[in-house]
């Protein structure tokens, strides 16, 4: 999807917040510093709409991108971070679950990995609470680059082991440096508008 039109909406923390447009919204999860706000960037392509931070927790409500007036993606505020106090973490985590639960458009939440990595328990967490819940997910292992693609297969295996992946729902390697996966993340998108 080409994209022209983008615009930061709202900054909220509870429902009455909520843009009232009733176009479909795509969730972005995923622990602090993953590369949430890059692969948003690369997506819609600014260099900067969503703020890349060097410093953890920075997204502490739910941020509303309008793409195109045609959808949305919402920034949801990073878990796993520890220097975050236990109460902001627990007010977070319910306005997550609250978001994520209730929202009647709200189409799929895509879950932001590092392809690097095994998934933290906390990203094991937030999948088995999206499958709970029956929210369709799709999983962008991020940060491909900085690992040989000759090893890509290998690491999403471990990534699809670890999360204990529904076979229907859909990984995909990609890079904001390389600008790989961009079109596969788009179709999913599309998929579910």
């Amino acid at each position: 999807m080409k994209v022209n039109n983008v615009e930061m909406v709202i900054s909220a923390v509870k429902p009455e917040q909520y843009p009232i447009d009733d176009l479909p919204e795509f969730a972005l999860a995923g622990r602090s510093n993953v590369g949430k706000s890059s692969f948003i960037n690369k997506m819609i392509g600014r260099k900067a709409l969503a703020r890349t931070s060097s410093k953890p927790g920075k997204t502490q409500t739910l941020n509303f991108y309008k793409i195109e007036e045609k959808l949305f993606f919402v920034d949801v505020p990073g878990y796993g971070y520890a220097k975050v106090s236990k109460s902001d973490r627990q007010a977070w985590g319910e306005m997550i679950e609250r978001y994520i639960t209730a929202r009647n458009v709200l189409r799929a939440v895509i879950l932001i990995v590092d392809l690097r990595h095994v998934p933290t328990n906390d990203d094991c967490m937030m999948y088995d609470f999206l499958k709970h819940y029956n929210i369709p997910t799709i999983v962008i292992a991020t940060k491909a680059d900085k690992i040989p693609k000759g090893k890509w297969d290998k690491h999403k295996k471990v990534v699809k082991e670890t999360l204990d992946m529904d076979p229907n729902d859909p990984i995909i390697v990609f890079s904001s440096e390389l600008g790989l996966g961009f079109d596969q993340a788009w179709n999913e998108i599309q998929k579910r508008m």
